[in-house]
């Protein structure tokens, strides 16, 4: 069995699934409009930039969850999923995981946006494990704070470790034979640890990246099967 890691957002999913759950909490009136939005701008193009700072980050989008009652967040995330999410699919995601699960593979889709976003997005790709930035909980709410280590950058290294140590005898073995698919120049900690690292539909920054390092590139929203980028 060989891992196969998937970064979700603009990897298996053809946009960013953090910032347009961001984008719903604004559509429901659950924050004022014109404040939010520009930070939800502003803290993506960080992101892009590759200058995010998570904890500043989570502080905002946590913000929201913790003033909502769990039943109503569960329900725009309902809507949240039908609307947004399954039109966002990578055309060829299906096939991509498919072809892992043929294969016996291992599947773990690791994230920075956080889990209660995220969960449902995992199990519609039919994908058992998920390791992401986690909302702390307490007395069935949201806190606004994080719990433990959020999963980005060099965080994601830490995260992945704990869970090999967790599921695995040698982690230092199953890293070294494991792929992980990925857009973003964020990963690239991550990407330079796993014997077989793929850009996906990679940001400028990660492609530059990946064709000096010689590694694989391809396009998941080319069509129904994945393609190699010249």
């Amino acid at each position: 069995m060989t891992l196969a890691l998937f970064d979700l957002d603009n990897t298996l999913l053809a946009g960013d699934s953090d910032h347009a759950w961001n984008e719903t909490l604004i559509a429901r009136g659950a924050v004022d409009r014109e404040s939010f939005a520009a930070g939800n701008d502003r803290f993506y193009e960080q992101y892009l930039a590759g200058t995010l700072d998570i904890f500043e980050f989570c502080r905002f989008a946590f913000a929201p969850l913790a003033e909502q009652p769990r039943e109503r967040l569960e329900a725009w995330r309902e809507a949240f999923m039908q609307e947004i999410i399954e039109p966002m699919i990578a055309p060829a995601a299906h096939a991509l995981l498919q072809r892992h699960r043929e294969a016996g593979d291992e599947l773990v889709i690791i994230t920075a946006t956080n889990q209660f976003v995220t969960a449902p997005i995992a199990q519609r790709l039919g994908v058992p494990n998920l390791l992401a930035t986690i909302a702390e909980e307490r007395d069935g709410r949201f806190t606004g704070e994080v719990a433990g280590t959020p999963c980005f950058q060099h965080g994601k290294v830490d995260r992945l470790h704990a869970f090999l140590a967790d599921h695995h005898d040698d982690p230092d073995a199953v890293m070294a034979q494991a792929c992980f698919y990925s857009d973003s120049r964020n990963d690239i900690p991550l990407l330079e640890r796993v014997g077989r690292p793929v850009a996906v539909d990679p940001d400028p920054t990660l492609d530059a990246h990946a064709r000096e390092q010689g590694w694989e590139r391809l396009t998941l929203r080319a069509g129904a099967q994945p393609v190699t980028l010249d």
